[in-house]
């Protein structure tokens, strides 16, 4: 194996015996596999959509094949086995649509050369085995090349995983899955170096876009987030502890819970979910339990009643840990021993009837702490306090906005961010998306004229409406440059979906941005200057040092 899709992974490098993670060799090479098998599937997409035929079914698959790979989403190798099969499948039936429509419009056969990808067949499980271990990262020889392939695949899953939780919700864009095929073939094929970086660039427009579709999907489904106390504590009642990210998941566990004397918890990037107001409506929505998804070995095994895990950031268990029995997956997430929860049928919800099962036999869930957090600063409910912020920006009250969004994670280096947050100034307000928040959400940092200094815009998808509010405050201001704003980026990454959203924040020209706590190891050092130069990219240093240039716009 070798898997450097991480920022945990092995001495800034990669993971070649087993991942940092805890992902065996047979699981990453199963992974490489799938990739290779829907990148097969994307040349022959890419051609149908030049002949105009409708992809979007194709899309949609490749989508949720590449959410299966993100980190710590799925370690169910019979799942892996599955997908791959599947994806033949799929791969052969576009394959004869797309030569019979070639053959209609041309009157010949197709002759052109194609990419091994869509051409390999599985003959046998060894034959399957046997592929799987030669065609990952390191099939591409050359380390620029390499770099730039994966920094584009790697930014796709990000988009992949988006665009899957917009699906669910119902809200497709078939320009997505145009790009996400367009992309994921030009793997395939030696191309250009100022080629490949363009498709990367491309990457973030459509990181944008669909990040721009989820939120829509999200708030014409619950409405728009408000400003929420979310609980710490916990109640009498059984209950079922729900992480993730996959909001619809949790609709239908709440109506299927309701009345039932069940109360139901979110964990890690499901806290958001409070602040939507179709959620707020159900009483037995109980609160918050724990924190960021490092730590879930812990707080899984005190919760007491069933976890569902509807999406990435489920972490091996641990031999002493004994939840396995009441732990659910669902959606893409999947782990040997868990019991798996179908996807919904068309027009039907899923069948959350054994979590619930499991709940009734359980005991309430031991406490861990108490008090409530604020969310729910979403883009609509930040610029409903335009003009006090405006207000503050002008009189100095505020002097100066610091994002740190992104993911969490478990290396010590992540106290960077606490320290960062403890050290600014009471004059800055940090403004947050994603588990990142975890390091610092509960400091206690008060107010500024009753704005928060610690504003939560949701999940790691909702940077989006931090880009939003930025791009909005450029206007209010009178700015011609997002980068002339009194805003420092100082971001966490951890897996595919921060890489998204890194790439959306350099497509709407964000300079200046501090990433850690390491740059990614799949950077090459070319490509990493190449965009040390033109989009200034730094990596963290020392807390107070990064403080002072920040609040002193550097």
């Amino acid at each position: 194996m070798f898997c450097f899709q991480c920022q945990e992974t092995a001495r800034n490098r990669g993971c070649t015996v087993r991942g940092v993670c805890g992902k065996p060799e047979a699981t990453a090479d199963l992974q490489d596999l799938l990739i290779y098998a829907v990148k097969g599937i994307s040349v022959y997409a890419e051609k149908a959509a030049e002949l105009g035929l409708p992809i979007r079914e194709e899309g949609r698959f490749v989508a949720r094949a590449l959410f299966a790979t993100i980190t710590n989403a799925n370690w169910d190798d019979r799942r892996f086995v599955d997908l791959i099969e599947v994806a033949l499948g799929v791969r052969e039936r576009l394959r004869e649509r797309f030569l019979a429509a070639w053959r209609e419009k041309n009157g010949a056969e197709f002759q052109e050369e194609l990419p091994p990808p869509a051409l390999w067949k599985r003959a046998s499980r060894r034959d399957l085995e046997e592929t799987a271990g030669r065609v990952g990262v390191l099939d591409t020889e050359d380390e620029d090349v390499r770099s730039l392939r994966e920094l584009l695949t790697i930014g796709i899953k990000g988009i992949c995983a988006y665009a899957d939780h917009a699906a669910v919700l119902g809200v497709e864009d078939d320009g997505i899955y145009r790009f996400i095929m367009e992309g994921l073939a030009s793997t395939t094929r030696d191309l250009p170096v100022d080629e490949m970086v363009a498709l990367v660039m491309k990457a973030g427009e459509y990181a944008v876009a669909v990040m721009s579709a989820l939120d829509r999907a999200n708030t014409d489904a619950y409405g728009h987030p408000r400003a929420t106390e979310v609980s710490l504590g916990v109640r009498k009642n059984p209950g079922i502890l729900i992480s993730g990210h996959d909001l619809k998941d949790l609709q239908e566990l709440l109506e299927q819970t309701e009345g039932s004397g069940i109360d139901v918890y979110t964990h890690g990037e499901m806290l958001p979910a409070h602040a939507y107001p179709a959620f707020r409506k159900y009483a037995h929505l109980a609160g918050n339990y724990g924190g960021s998804w490092w730590s879930q070995n812990r707080e899984f095994e005190a919760f007491n009643g069933p976890v569902l895990l509807t999406t990435n950031c489920l972490v091996p268990l641990k031999k002493e840990d004994t939840y396995l029995q009441r732990l659910f997956t669902t959606g893409m997430a999947g782990y040997p021993g868990a019991r798996h929860i179908p996807d919904r049928e068309p027009g039907k919800s899923k069948d959350f009837s054994a979590v619930i099962d499991e709940a009734r036999r359980s005991a309430p869930p031991r406490e861990l702490e108490t008090g409530t957090i604020t969310v729910g600063f979403a883009h609509d409910q930040i610029l409903e306090l335009a003009d006090k912020v405006v207000e503050a920006v002008a009189s100095g009250a505020i002097r100066r906005f610091v994002v740190m969004a992104g993911c969490d994670g478990r290396f010590p280096s992540r106290s960077y961010y606490t320290e960062v947050a403890r050290s600014l100034p009471d004059d800055a307000v940090i403004l947050t998306a994603g588990c990142a928040k975890y390091r610092y959400n509960k400091l206690g940092l008060g107010e500024i004229g009753g704005i928060p200094r610690i504003l939560d815009a949701g999940q790691c998808n909702d940077s989006y409406s931090l880009a939003v509010v930025a791009l909005k405050l450029k206007e209010v201001l009178g700015l011609d440059d997002v980068n002339r704003l009194p805003i420092s980026f100082d971001v966490a990454w951890y897996e595919q979906k921060a890489v998204a959203v890194l790439l959306a924040l350099l497509h709407l020209g964000v300079k200046g941005i501090r990433l850690g706590p390491t740059l990614p190891a799949f950077l090459s050092p070319a490509v990493a200057r190449v965009l040390v130069e033109k989009f200034d990219i730094r990596p963290i240093g020392e807390p107070e040092a990064d403080v002072a240039a920040m609040m002193e716009g550097k």
